[in-house]
């Protein structure tokens, strides 16, 4: 296997790289509050493509759980580099990559990314089969650890839809050492989609040109509350505001077939985890709410965050609350550990939430809305209050959105 390996203790000082988060800049200026270990590294995947890698562990003990990570839409890992190592510090080992087509893997200048990986240039199949590599890496690399999937956006539709495909998918096996799914703000719908004329024409496209790159601009306003993260957005030299006709095509298609049919593919004692926020103007979260009725699954939950944007890990009065829930679903369905009995107080009947009442601008810290199913309810509950920018398929017109 081809590779590329350096190890770095701690996270980057000061300067941080213009690919970092904000919020990394100001949660790890200081050195001394990382506790995780960090190593990057190039190796060889599917399709001998190379793929850029981190993998963050805990540095003082070793860790309880390793989760392999699936990032959105013309993005990157290094966004990720203030969330991370978060994970790491509570026992959670993460192996993330830059998908085919995005970041590192499509631009590296120096030598180190495959000669036919270009930008954009991915599909669906593709995914998937880069998200079984992953999940064997980890397994190979961290033996005997409890194994979990997370994504977001566009990745957190891969997540779900790496589970729904089936006993006869040539991925079921690799499924089966999956101990939870975790998928904040996927993509199985757009909050505002495109027409259906605009999809079918750019389905018809995407089949004779499935490389040929197209507009997908993205209004940073509706990233995050904090605004240093969508101008930080738009100077990162990995996030271009383009994708491919195939990349774009599969993304949008097969997570509207999430909701259409895959859902009834989901095995059925399979944990899963959805998070979204209910202000999200490019990924739907009332369709992630759909998903989550639909699933026939005994352990499932979702938690619906008042106020929230898309990126709820770069919103700075939530990031720590997803952090927590993440963190706590692990926990609650580690092998080895007893299950834990949801705290229902929190739970929402019912399955359509109502509208969360709109906050100031000054009141930025999202409440949480969730729902766990009915059968690990209590049967005497105590009552409480309960406490979508598109991208455009053919490149005509406006897209706002980043998934």
């Amino acid at each position: 296997m081809f590779f590329r390996l350096w190890t770095r203790t701690g996270l980057p000082r000061t300067p941080f790289p213009l690919s970092a988060s904000p919020l990394a800049r100001r949660l790890f200026s200081n050195p001394r509050m990382s506790t995780s270990q960090l190593t990057e590294a190039w190796l060889e995947g599917p399709q001998s493509t190379k793929f850029y890698t981190r993998t963050y562990t805990p540095s003082s003990s070793a860790p309880k759980a390793a989760l392999v990570f699936v990032h959105g839409f013309a993005e990157h890992i290094a966004r990720y580099s203030h969330f991370h190592p978060l994970l790491a510090e509570k026992g959670v080992a993460v192996f993330a990559y830059d998908q085919r087509g995005f970041g590192q893997t499509a631009q590296d200048s120096k030598g180190n990314k495959s000669k036919t990986s270009a930008y954009g240039k991915t599909s669906w199949k593709e995914q998937m089969a880069d998200i079984e590599w992953a999940l064997e890496h980890v397994k190979k690399s961290f033996e005997g650890v409890p194994l979990f999937l997370m994504g977001h956006s566009m990745g957190g539709a891969e997540a779900l839809g790496f589970a729904t495909q089936g006993e006869k998918s040539p991925h079921a096996l690799a499924l089966k050492s999956v101990c939870g799914v975790i998928s904040t703000s996927p993509l199985v719908e757009q909050t505002t989609p495109a027409s259906k004329i605009l999809r079918f024409v750019g389905g018809k496209l995407s089949a004779l040109l499935p490389s040929f790159l197209i507009p997908a601009p993205v209004n940073p306003q509706d990233l995050s509350h904090d605004k240093e993260v969508g101008a930080a957005y738009l100077k990162d030299p990995l996030v271009r505001e383009q994708g491919s006709l195939k990349g774009i095509h599969d993304m949008l298609s097969k997570g509207e077939t999430l909701l259409q049919s895959a859902y009834a593919h989901w095995p059925k004692e399979l944990p899963v985890l959805l998070i979204h926020g209910t202000e999200d103007k490019v990924t739907s979260h009332k369709a992630s709410q759909s998903f989550h009725d639909k699933i026939d699954a005994v352990k499932k939950k979702i938690v619906l965050m008042t106020d929230g944007f898309h990126e709820l890990h770069n919103e700075p009065d939530a990031m720590h609350k997803v952090l927590d829930e993440v963190v706590a679903f692990i926990e609650d369905h580690l092998p080895s550990s007893s299950a834990k009995v949801p705290d229902v107080s929190a739970a929402v009947s019912s399955s359509t939430p109502e509208a969360a009442p709109a906050e100031t601008a000054s009141e930025k810290e999202p409440s949480v809305k969730e729902q766990v199913p009915k059968e690990a309810e209590s049967s005497t509950p105590e009552p409480a209050p309960p406490t979508e920018a598109g991208i455009d398929p053919t490149g005509v017109g406006s897209a706002r959105a980043k998934m």
